[in-house]
């Protein structure tokens, strides 16, 4: 099993392109189930989560294609089987993505109780109530969701009483199919949820109230192909910018959105960053200076996100001052800090907040990767602890981070990836 090998010490300094969002790109190859005419996706990150969704859709008949220029082709029209076996979902819990699709377009889903991070309760019910709402049939037996259609579906309205961006995606993607209008009310407002309203809208569904919390669907027979690229992935671009307001050093980003990411740069501009920005761009520069603890509490974007969490409490472990950190999205986000006390840090726990005095130092230490942005955030440690920090069950890391180490050592981070 890979492992990372990380010296410490080393400025951070340099320029790295972002990669495409993989929670952007993964209900997006969700969607090609929508139609039977090609869809070719560009931007896609090359990254585990993504692999997994492709072999899904392959394993259900859908032909891919990968292009010369490392567009991604997919053809759902060659579809043969509309069940996603436990072998693929129990690994990622975006598989749950392909409920919607498969019971629009093809009248029936048979889709394994999904897998992933062990982050707490992410109750796929407020899924299968959508799909009832839209006049679905589903049963649960032998661990599969089975859902079914009588005939078409019918659009209806429909309120999430907790915000969920899978839930939202799914339904969203139901419902464009659907016969007559949907609403969809306490809908999530994320990027990556307007980025699959778009492609949607390029393929030729009709959506109102794109960006809101509440979306307007009016179904349509059927859907074309279309020619899509993925939007660029703010949370690896939070990340990176973390490592360099950690570090003291200066990072530039490219092929990134800024728009997107309004409450991470307000908390680094608060911890004392130096912050330009153009549209595509992202300049941080520390000019050396050790950062400011801060206070941060996750929400629904466009709050600050949950993704972001375990990043900050790395950036208040080494910080001047105390800060705190609050979850207010999953019950059980907080299973680095005992491996960040391995390393030198001041947190302490207390119910969905954690508190943290900040040191000077963190000091290199064994540590294992527990999910994958806790997984980021040792890694970030890792950059700034003394002596040589080795990063174990690094598989959760390579989920959502397309060439990590790469493009660490061209920001002057002394990483590299270890066989264990």
């Amino acid at each position: 099993m890979d492992k990372l090998l990380i010296t410490g010490g080393r400025p951070i300094d340099g320029t790295i392109r972002i990669s495409g969002a993989k929670n952007a790109a993964l209900p997006i190859l969700a969607a090609t189930l929508l139609t039977k005419e090609p869809v070719t996706l560009r931007n896609l990150p090359h990254l585990n989560d993504i692999t997994t969704m492709i072999e899904l859709l392959v394993c259900m008949g859908v032909e891919v294609l990968i292009n010369e220029d490392m567009s991604v082709q997919i053809n759902a029209g060659t579809l043969k089987d509309c069940t996603a076996p436990y072998s693929l979902v129990k690994t990622m819990r975006a598989s749950i993505l392909v409920l919607g699709p498969l019971l629009a377009h093809f009248g029936e889903a048979n889709v394994s109780l999904p897998g992933g991070c062990a982050i707490g309760s992410r109750p796929v019910d407020l899924h299968l109530r959508g799909m009832e709402a839209l006049g679905a049939h589903i049963v649960m037996e032998d661990g599969y969701i089975k859902a079914r259609r009588d005939a078409r579906l019918t659009g209806n309205s429909y309120f999430f009483d907790t915000v969920s961006v899978t839930g939202t995606e799914n339904v969203l993607m139901a419902a464009v199919l659907a016969d007559g209008e949907t609403v969809i009310e306490n809908a999530a407002r994320e990027p990556e949820v307007v980025d699959l309203a778009k492609c949607l809208v390029a393929m030729g569904a009709k959506i109102d109230g794109i960006g809101t919390d509440t979306l307007r669907v009016t179904g349509v027979e059927t859907l074309h192909g279309c020619d899509y690229k993925v939007l660029p992935d703010r949370i690896e671009a939070g990340t990176y910018l973390v490592a360099g307001a950690v570090s003291g050093g200066r990072v530039m980003l490219k092929d990134v959105d800024p728009k997107s990411m309004d409450a991470v740069l307000a908390k680094l501009r608060e911890a004392g960053a130096k912050i330009v920005t153009t549209d595509d761009t992202i300049l941080l520069d520390m000019e050396g200076r050790r950062p400011k603890a801060v206070d941060v509490t996750t929400a629904p974007y466009p709050a600050f996100p949950t993704d972001m969490q375990a990043q900050f409490t790395v950036l208040n472990a080494v910080a001047e001052g105390t800060g705190t950190v609050e979850e207010t999205i999953f019950e059980n986000r907080f299973m680095h800090i005992q491996e960040l006390h391995r390393m030198g840090a001041q947190a302490i726990i207390k119910g969905n907040t954690v508190v943290i005095q900040g040191v000077e130092r963190l000091h290199a230490a064994p540590v294992m990767a527990t999910d994958l942005r806790a997984s980021a955030s040792l890694v970030l440690a890792a950059l700034v602890a003394d002596g040589e920090t080795l990063v174990d069950r690094i598989y959760h890391i390579d989920r959502g981070y397309e060439c990590i180490e790469e493009k660490l050592q061209q920001l002057g981070a002394s990483i590299k990836r270890v066989a264990g």
